[in-house]
Formats: C-alpha cells, sequence, structure tokens
C-alpha cells in the first residue's frame, strides 16, 4: 500500500509551474491533495496560512508558492521579491507549527541562495560561505532565511521540516512572458520569435562564459514527493540540493535551443548585461544518500518536449503575469 494513500496533503503554490506537476504526482500515489490559490489565501497577510491549514487540515504542507522571475526582473523587482517571498515562507512555517494535524513541512529553497563564488560542484556545506550573486541576493536570501526558520524550529519544538534546492529549473508549462521568464523559456521564445520572422540574429544577455545546471521539472517533483515521504531526517534540517549533474554554458544552452527549434542565424552578445552568478552546478549526492533520488530526464530530451509544449501552448505560455 503506498505512504500516501488516504494522506492529506496540502501545496501552496499547486497551480504553478512546478506546483502543478507535484500535485499530480501526489494524486497519482493516492494522495488526498488541495493546493488553495492566490485569490484564496494571500500567504503575505499574517492569519491566511493559519486560516488555509485550519480549514484543509493537512498532514503534509509543501510550500511552492513563491514570487520569481529571471535576471531582468530580479533587478527590476528585488523589494517585492524579497518581502513577498520571505513573509510566504515565514507565515507558512508558523502555522505548520501551530496546526496539530500536520507532521511535516517540506520547503524548496533556490540555488540562487548559494554564495555568488561558491566552488563547483556546490555543496550543501558551503551554503553559508558568502553573499549571494548581487542580481538574485534579495530572492536568494529571503529563501535562505526558511531555512533558519525551520532549524530553529526543529531544533526548539520538534518541528519536522525537508529542505531541497533545486538548480535552475525547466519543462512544458513554464512562463514565457518576458516580464518573469527564467533563461531557458527566454531563450526559446527568442529563438522561435527569430526563426518566424526570417531574423538574421538573436540577442542574448551577457557573455555566454556563465554555466547553469538545469533540472527538468518533474524530475524536480519527484525528489519534492520523496522529501515528504523521508523519514531518513537528523535532528538539525540540512538543505539537499537537487541537480542534475550536468554544468552548461549559456553560450551552448543557445545554441542547442537555436539548432532544435531551427533557428540559423548569428546569436549576438551583450557584454553589457550581467551574466549573473559565474557558474553553478551542485553536487546531489546528499539526494542520493538521504532520499534514494536521480534525475533521469536527459538534457536535450527535456528541451525538446519545453520547446514542443510552447509549440502547442503559446497563448498560454506567454500570458502576462497576473501582478
Amino acid at each position: 500500500m503506498s505512504y500516501w494513500r488516504g494522506r492529506r496533503v496540502l501545496v501552496t503554490g499547486g497551480t504553478g509551474f512546478l506546483g502543478r506537476r507535484v500535485v499530480a504526482k501526489l494524486a497519482a500515489v493516492g494522495a488526498d491533495v488541495t493546493a488553495p490559490r492566490h485569490d484564496e489565501y494571500d500567504l503575505t497577510v499574517p492569519g491566511a496560512a493559519e486560516s488555509m491549514l485550519a480549514e484543509h487540515a493537512p498532514s503534509e504542507v509543501i510550500h511552492l508558492a513563491a514570487r520569481v522571475g529571471g535576471i531582468g526582473y530580479n533587478m527590476a523587482q528585488p523589494a517585492p521579491l524579497y518581502l513577498s517571498n520571505l513573509l510566504m515562507g515565514t507565515h507558512v512555517i508558523e502555522a505548520a507549527r501551530l496546526t496539530p494535524t500536520v507532521d511535516k513541512t517540506v520547503l524548496v529553497g533556490t540555488v540562487c541562495s548559494y554564495p555568488k563564488y561558491t566552488p563547483v560542484p556546490f555543496s550543501e556545506d558551503d551554503f553559508w560561505n558568502g553573499y549571494p550573486e548581487e542580481t538574485n541576493a534579495p530572492y536568494g536570501i529571503a529563501k535562505k532565511a526558511h531555512l533558519v526558520h525551520a532549524q530553529v524550529n526543529a531544533a526548539q519544538y520538534g518541528q519536522r521540516f525537508a529542505y531541497v534546492i533545486p538548480t535552475n529549473l525547466y519543462g512544458p508549462g513554464d512562463k514565457f512572458h518576458p516580464s518573469v521568464s527564467h533563461v531557458i523559456p527566454a531563450l526559446i521564445k527568442k529563438c522561435v520569435d527569430a526563426r518566424e520572422s526570417d531574423a538574421s540574429t538573436v540577442d542574448v544577455w551577457g557573455t555566454g562564459s556563465a554555466s547553469r545546471e538545469y533540472l527538468y521539472v518533474d524530475d524536480a517533483a519527484d525528489a519534492i514527493v520523496l522529501a515528504a515521504e523521508s523519514k531518513n531526517e537528523d535532528a538539525v534540517v540540512e538543505p539537499i540540493n537537487l541537480g542534475a549533474d550536468r554544468e552548461v554554458t549559456i553560450r551552448e544552452t543557445v545554441e542547442m535551443i537555436a539548432r532544435l527549434v531551427g533557428f540559423e542565424g548569428d546569436l549576438t552578445w551583450d557584454p553589457s548585461k550581467p551574466d549573473g552568478q559565474p557558474r553553478r552546478g551542485v553536487d546531489g549526492s546528499r539526494a542520493y544518500d538521504v532520499l534514494g533520488w536521480r534525475p533521469s530526464m536527459p538534457f536535450e530530451d527535456g528541451l525538446r518536449h519545453t520547446i514542443d509544449w510552447y509549440s502547442a501552448h503559446r497563448a498560454e505560455a506567454e500570458r502576462a503575469p497576473s501582478d
């Protein structure tokens, strides 16, 4: 019998890019899943998280609700990115502590929390050894504060947590609107638009030398479900990296996307724009040791799935954010 059969799980952000995948996977293994929307409970408002958990009485809480975006959005909106994310996580953690039915809370951090010049591959032991890359720091620090909150609550109250750190997510269902898109959907849209308009060039931010480690959304969802289920926890809450064990430069990323969408023009780099963190690649050994998890989607296959979904869902993919 499945561990999840009949268990009630509440997923914040359950209608978002990653959340939809987590909800689907939980439902497939027999969980009773609920995914309240922002217009039902604004988790930045004091008391909303307590009301939400009191109404639904879950045994597990998976906190995925977040305000996110790419480098441009992080540079344009650092204050709301910091405050909204800090408040949502803070309120959910405290509400879960005060709700008797809640057995465990899963928090999803961000690779943006790592120091700017962390040795590659990033080890969880280096998490506190410096300040994050400046363009992503407000968001990264807000998410990092949730780990501190989890650690002190676990030590003082015995509250149970898992804290996972995915690398850059991509896959079907991602956001392709230019104001909030991350690197892969932004580049897919640019290359598709250029191919369709017979443009001779695509302009790309930065130098192309920065690297990223991309994680397919379904692989990340599998890990989060395992983290919620896992009983193999230390007394101290430790972060767990979720990565794909493949570091790819931005230049390699754009070249592969251009080839897959059929854009045959030139790539024009703009070094006046930021590269972001110089390198990203994580040590995923703790995820295997604690969760028994490894990713399964090859990068090029994942890109093909993402491009195919975008081609079939252009209006949905390019919808502007509501706020």
